[in-house]
């Protein structure tokens, strides 16, 4: 998320048929000017949107903290083990 200050709440538009229209500064602000995908998660009392940038990232950072600097704990790593696997078979 860039700029992790709290913003004043924004009214948005819910279509009939499900589309949803993002105030245009929203849109700038996370990269979404020409539109895009957005991840939606329902947290129980709130319907989150993360753009796929915002969900790589966490995704990296939870990894890091749970995997740390460990040597051969990378998906690099992965990947190579499984190529030098196949190519063993």
């Amino acid at each position: 998320m860039r700029g992790r200050r709290r913003r004043r709440p924004m009214r948005a538009k819910v279509m009939p048929d499900g589309r949803v229209s993002l105030p245009a500064d929203l849109r700038k602000r996370h990269g979404l000017s020409h539109g895009g995908e957005v991840i939606v998660e329902d947290t129980g009392d709130a319907i989150v949107l993360r753009t796929l940038d915002q969900v790589v990232a966490r995704a990296q950072a939870l990894s890091r903290k749970l995997v740390g600097d460990k040597a051969g704990a990378s998906v690099a790593d992965f990947l190579a083990n499984r190529a030098r696997e196949a190519e063993a078979e």
